[in-house]
């Protein structure tokens, strides 16, 4: 049995906080849906564990552990912030992370009906997060780059499933983006990977944000794609106004941007409707809508 063949169990889990956090072990554990490199399970009322899974390598969870804390006082929405480490052990042989839970559902299975609120949420979400990044930082090398940096990327998800009748216009808005200038300024702090999953909504607004894992510094314009991929349609502006920091070539990366996340979108919820592991059955839809507001601009 491989580390991924391992079957994550509320029995596990339980087994694992009396093995390292026996205080927390009584509280009631209960599985959250979704999740792909790592496995969500709420603990109690206000705490969830984060089981490494498919992640290949600890990496994203130590950076969560490491710099959640320290950006986490000064954004202006709940995040979720760790507050136990789970080291690896003969029972679990991967890295868990006691994390607080930031209650809301997640977009990918609610919707924004507070268009304009949620703009103005965002922006200042992004404001408070896009500030210069330490040295330390991390840095990843598929994203925070320059779009034409991964545009082999961007031409399989174009070739497996761009839209009948779309492919010219997506062609165009990213060979714009592709176009544009490079980002000239300090490498700021990112979250990364900004989709309808990894944001929350209470009362049809945006009221947290999750999954930090791709947190690292680079180009703005990747979180900035969530203008056209998480809020709906006609909010776009409204986000770019309230953010006032875009200048026009970061606002085309970002929209170049917006249609690579929109078709990973679409390919996810092709596999998930063909059964395929890692699939998102119901993230196709999302997709399509979000390549719509892409093309409208």
């Amino acid at each position: 049995m491989t580390h991924a063949d391992i079957e994550i169990t509320a029995d596990l889990v339980r087994d694992l906080l009396r093995e390292q956090h026996p205080d927390l072990a009584d509280l009631a554990i209960r599985e959250v849906a979704g999740g792909w490199g790592n496995q969500m399970w709420r603990l109690g009322t206000d705490l969830a564990v984060r089981m490494q899974r498919m992640d290949p390598t600890p990496e994203f969870q130590l950076n969560e552990r490491r710099w959640l804390p320290v950006l986490a006082p000064r954004l202006p929405l709940p995040v979720p912030t760790p507050v136990r480490s789970g080291e690896p052990s003969a029972r679990f042989p991967k890295h868990w992370t006691v994390m607080t839970w930031v209650p809301g559902d997640p977009l990918d299975r609610s919707s924004i009906s507070r268009g304009d609120h949620a703009a103005g949420t965002l922006a200042g979400f992004l404001r408070a997060l896009h500030v210069p990044a330490p040295a330390d930082a991390p840095v990843r090398g598929d994203r925070g780059g320059h779009p034409k940096t991964c545009a082999d990327g961007f031409d399989r998800l174009f070739h497996a499933v761009v839209p009948d009748g779309l492919a010219d216009d997506v062609r165009t808005v990213w060979d714009d983006a592709v176009a544009a200038p490079e980002w000239e300024g300090p490498p700021l702090w990112m979250h990364g990977d900004l989709h309808p999953a990894n944001v929350v909504v209470s009362d049809g607004t945006l009221s947290g944000v999750i999954d930090f894992g791709d947190m690292s510094a680079g180009d703005p314009a990747w979180d900035l794609a969530a203008a056209w991929v998480i809020l709906p349609a006609g909010a776009a502006s409204r986000f770019l106004d309230a953010y006032a920091q875009a200048d026009a070539g970061t606002i085309r990366r970002a929209r170049g941007l917006a249609a690579m996340k929109s078709l990973f979108l679409l390919l996810m919820g092709r596999n998930g409707d063909l059964g395929l592991p890692g699939g998102k059955p119901g993230w196709g839809p999302a997709g399509r809508a979000a390549l719509d507001r892409v093309l409208r601009g």
